[in-house]
């Protein structure tokens, strides 16, 4: 077990071998960090949870460590997790990402940058959120969600860019529009994704933010929403 300097362990949290917990992070009142894995396939073995600097874990969260498939599960830097979250086994989430009250991360879901998922929202095992998705809160997650837009509705769906959410950190007006014309290839054409990908490598500047689309739609196992 380790514990950074300036963090703050609430009454009543439990803290189990294998946590390693960064600086400056505030765990709250009956919190559990690196229980065992609820797999069935665990068999004892020595794995980590590890959680990055200044993140905030709220009530009642469950935390679980890793198995032997990864090793570990790990939670970012300045993230904010609200109470009763579930963190499975082999899970990855980025840094500065808020999971609202109730959110359920089943084992293996990865969590890109900077993400928000709304509350009560279970994550199907192996799904993936891309950097900067805003998911609406009361909704099933169960294929995987491309960076930077927003999904909402049931099933889940893609409801256009989070430009809000884009526009706050910084990304320049000319850098929506490439991503808006990316998502439109990929969502409202007739194309189908292999056609969507080629269209966008020929048609639209390879800046940083398509190239990240590009990667997360090419190496998608669960299928877009």
């Amino acid at each position: 077990m380790v514990i950074g300097d300036g963090t703050e362990i609430k009454s009543s949290a439990v803290i189990k071998s294998g946590a390693r917990i960064g600086k400056e992070c505030r765990i709250f009142q009956s919190t559990v960090v690196s229980e065992i894995p609820q797999d069935l396939k665990f068999e004892g073995e020595s794995t980590l949870i590890e959680i990055g600097d200044r993140t905030t874990v709220r009530e009642f969260c469950t935390l679980n460590r890793g198995t032997s498939d990864l090793g570990k599960s790990s939670i970012g830097s300045d993230c904010l997790l609200m109470a009763y979250v579930h963190v499975a086994h082999d899970c990855v989430v980025g840094d500065k990402t808020i999971l609202a009250n109730g959110v359920q991360l089943a084992g293996h879901v990865s969590i890109g940058y900077h993400v928000t998922i709304g509350g009560m929202t279970p994550v199907h095992q192996f799904c993936n959120v891309g950097d900067h998705a805003f998911v609406g809160g009361g909704y099933r997650v169960v294929q995987d969600v491309p960076p930077y837009i927003l999904a909402t509705g049931e099933p889940l769906k893609f409801a256009g860019v989070n430009n809000v959410g884009l526009r706050r950190r910084g990304f320049s007006a000319e850098s929506r529009m490439n991503i808006k014309r990316a998502y439109k290839n990929i969502f409202y054409s007739d194309m189908n994704i292999s056609q969507a990908i080629e269209s966008i490598k020929s048609d639209i500047d390879q800046i940083k933010e398509v190239k990240t689309i590009l990667d997360f739609v090419e190496n998608s196992s669960r299928g877009l929403i």
